[in-house]
């Protein structure tokens, strides 16, 4: 058969089915509606899940940043408290439980896992801002809390390698407050040479830890403060009573009546001090008592 006249028959059978097609629509109309409802109705949950997933994994987006941010910044506050001698750790222990319920809640593992690192760098900071004394029991219990948070960001199997890094170093950390030292120094050196973790912060600083914590593990002897140097007292003044010349007393003759003569009466001196004796005072020309000089 010739392709020309194969042509011919297939449009005549393209416009017969056009011709009939509203016999056809009008008999199979039943169907045809129920399965435009069921198309329509496919569509608008398709999009309307597709919105809502968008919408939720944006604000969770946006809730976590918020949290993460918090943390650095409420540090800061309790630091410039703490110069203040006000203790305000406290406002971290709302910060820890938010983290908490963010990452029990995501079904995003990446987000999840930096929600648990950021919580358990709260739960160190929570300590070590406290102006109060720190028993060695709630030293054990707050780094048990922070251990926690750590071991299940790794449980999360996040997909970014930094995270993993991240959250295997607080580990290291939290070993090296508790004075494990040799534990502490296993995780970082497995932190600083695992080659996936090339490039991240968190190899850094496990580097870094290793050079520096030798230092704390000698031991520190200071050395006696020295002595307060001595005030030089202040000079004081004592008058000493007589220490100035002793008054004399003189005697005024009497001129009205004459007295007769008697024997000299000795004047009354005030004795002048042993440290500072009173010169004698000279007898008086005036003084009628005197005895006379031939």
């Amino acid at each position: 058969m010739r392709s020309d006249h194969r042509h011919e028959l297939k449009t005549n059978e393209l416009a017969d089915w056009i011709a009939n097609f509203p016999e056809w629509a009008n008999k199979n109309r039943t169907h045809l509606v129920a399965a435009a409802a069921v198309i329509l109705v496919a569509l608008l949950v398709y999009f309307v899940s597709f919105y809502r997933k968008n919408v939720v994994a944006v604000g969770n987006q946006t809730r976590l940043t918020t949290l993460v941010t918090e943390v650095p910044q409420q540090m800061s506050r309790i630091a410039s408290a703490t110069m203040q001698g006000q203790d305000e750790s406290y406002i971290l222990v709302q910060t820890e439980q938010d983290l908490q319920d963010f990452a029990q809640k995501s079904s995003n593992n990446d987000m999840a896992a930096l929600a648990l690192i950021q919580r358990g760098a709260a739960a160190r900071g929570e300590l070590h801002y406290r102006l109060s004394e720190i028993s060695r029991d709630e030293l054990v219990k707050q780094m048990e809390k922070a251990q926690t948070s750590y071991q299940q960001a790794l449980d999360r199997k996040p997909s970014l390698p930094s995270l993993t890094a991240a959250a295997q170093y607080g580990l290291g950390l939290c070993e090296e407050e508790l004075g494990s030292f040799d534990k502490a120094a296993a995780i970082y050196r497995e932190v600083a040479q695992k080659p996936d973790y090339a490039g991240t912060t968190a190899q850094a600083a496990a580097a870094h830890r290793l050079k520096v914590m030798p230092d704390y593990k000698t031991a520190v002897a200071f050395q006696p403060a020295p002595p307060k140097p001595v005030a030089p007292l202040a000079p004081t003044i004592q008058v000493q009573p007589g220490a100035a010349s002793a008054p004399t007393v003189t005697i005024t003759p009497q001129t009205t009546t004459p007295a007769p003569a008697a024997t000299p009466a000795p004047q009354t001196q005030t004795p002048a001090p042993a440290s500072a004796p009173a010169p004698a005072a000279a007898p008086s020309p005036s003084d009628t008592n005197a005895p006379k000089v031939n």
